[in-house]
Parts: C-alpha cells; sequence; structure tokens
C-alpha cells in the first residue's frame, strides 16, 4: 500500500477522494467507488499499489493507438479497479472483480519493460490506471528516466489537476468517449459526461490523443447526437484520431452485437467531419 496523493481529511477519521469527479467521501475501514481506494484510521491507502493482474506484449494499435509511432510494440500492463461501472464492461474481471495479482515495484515494471527490445516502453491499460494513479505516476517518471515512451489507456474521468500530473510524463493517450449525451454515462456508466470532455481538451494541448467511441444500436448511435460529437471534436482538432469500436455483449449488457451497417454509416458521417477515423473490432 501507498498513501493517495489527492485527498482531504474530514472529522471523525473520515476522508474525501479528489481523484476523479466521484469525490468519494470514505468513512474509516471503507473503501471507495473504484474499490482500490481505502480510508484506514483516517488515511487514504492506493491498496492496488503494486499489484499486477496482466501484462504483455501489444501492438500499439491494439490500445488503440493509431497515429503514435505506427507498427510498433508496447509492454502493456494492468491492474484491478475502475472508478466508473459500465453494463457493457469489455474487461469487467479485472475492473469490477477480483483478479489474482502478482506484485512488482515501479522499478521492476520498468526494467521488464526494458527486456522486450522490440518495445518502445509501457502502456497503463487493461482495467482504468486511473484508480491506480500513485503506481502510474511513479512509473511514468521511472520510464521517462529510462528513455521509455508511457501511453495511458483511460475513461477520462479524472479531476483536472490529478491529470494535468500524468499527462506531463504521457506521450499518447487514448480516451474513451463513450456516448455524446449526459443521459448515457448516467444510465450506463454510472458518472458524468463533462469532466471527460474537459479531460480530452487538456489532453489534446499536453500530448497526442486518439479517441475510442463504442457504438452500441439505439444507445449512443443517434445521427444527430453523433453529428455533434464530431463536430466538437472537430473544434479542438480535425485531426485527433477516433477510433469507432463495434460493441459485442459483454458483463451485463445483452445487446446484440452492433450491425455493420450502423458502423459503415457512422464511419461515413464522421469522415465529414474528421480527418483520421478508424474502424474497430469488425
Amino acid at each position: 500500500m501507498k498513501e493517495a496523493m489527492f485527498y482531504t481529511k474530514l472529522e471523525n477519521k473520515t476522508v474525501k477522494c479528489n481523484l476523479c469527479p466521484n469525490e468519494c467521501i470514505i468513512e474509516n475501514n471503507n473503501i471507495g467507488i473504484c474499490r482500490v481506494k481505502k480510508n484506514i484510521d483516517g488515511i487514504l491507502y492506493a491498496i492496488s499499489y503494486g499489484e499486477i493482474s496482466g501484462y504483455s506484449l501489444d501492438p500499439i494499435e491494439k490500445k488503440p493507438i493509431k497515429d503514435y509511432k505506427p507498427g510498433s510494440y508496447i509492454f502493456s500492463i494492468g491492474s484491478y479497479g475502475c472508478n466508473l461501472k459500465c453494463k457493457f464492461c469489455q474487461n469487467y474481471e479485472i475492473s469490477q472483480g477480483n483478479p489474482n495479482t502478482l506484485y512488482f515495484s515501479p522499478n521492476e515494471i520498468v526494467e521488464k519493460a526494458k527486456k522486450y527490445k522490440e518495445s518502445i516502453g509501457i502502456a497503463y491499460t487493461y482495467n482504468e490506471p486511473i484508480v491506480n494513479y500513485e503506481f502510474v505516476l511513479d512509473c511514468l517518471k521511472l520510464a521517462k528516466k529510462g528513455n521509455l515512451d508511457n501511453v495511458l489507456v483511460t475513461n477520462g474521468f479524472i479531476n483536472e489537476e490529478p491529470l494535468k500530473e500524468l499527462l506531463k510524463y504521457v506521450d499518447a493517450v487514448n480516451i474513451d468517449l463513450k456516448a455524446f449525451n449526459d443521459n448515457f454515462y448516467s444510465k450506463i456508466c454510472s458518472g458524468n459526461i463533462e469532466p471527460v470532455k474537459k479531460s480530452i481538451k487538456i489532453a489534446a494541448e499536453m500530448t497526442h490523443v486518439e479517441l475510442t467511441v463504442l457504438l452500441i444500436d439505439n444507445l449512443n448511435t443517434d445521427k444527430n447526437e453523433l453529428i455533434s460529437m464530431f463536430k466538437w471534436i472537430k473544434k479542438i482538432d480535425n485531426t485527433i484520431p477516433v477510433h469507432l469500436s463495434r460493441y459485442f455483449p459483454r458483463y451485463f449488457m445483452k445487446n446484440p452485437p452492433t450491425k455493420n451497417s450502423t458502423m459503415l454509416e457512422v464511419f461515413s458521417i464522421a469522415g465529414k467531419y474528421l480527418k483520421n477515423v478508424y474502424l474497430g473490432n469488425i
């Protein structure tokens, strides 16, 4: 464990976590929504620090990152926990479950990454790396000292101050933009969209940004809504790569897979506003 970085001590050994927009009020001996921040006697700890549920050498395109060092490989790691509760989560076993883990120090992660000569660096992925903030930040700093690239794959649901601190050491980030209406974020993901939009704007000013939009028929595929989304992205930067990913039934969501015709139609719409649009998971 390691003491968490962003929190406020309240009365009666209660704390308020300031890492993400959930801003959990956590009483003594309880955990936050993410399940990896625990209040122990009035001190907030990152209890998942160094706990790795999986690692792999992946093509960078699998993150997905398409326009940053294409054709390269990257050492990818994940822990457990998440600050959203998406009903369609593709990695729910580690984001919402309690997977087996092995402990690695940041030094061990960096040294392991260096052993893969074809790897350009480290990707923080699989579960939501934001909730493992303290460990990820320590790894980011060490990786940069070791001349390794850092890639962050995230839902973008984080407060401004911790995000900016992370991005100082990040070379490329992929942010999920799960829909373009707050109703979807609230009912399907137990979150809200405005912090994610803010994160995208901040990231676009600080590093290479790509976006992933998982399309689910009749839930986030309204044509007018999508046009609004693509226009909004265009205002930030019309060269931002956008990955349109096909949904398949997973976790609590049993809706049928997104139709190929939907994917192609949205691809066509996006291309009217954005220069770099990619179809994925087809």
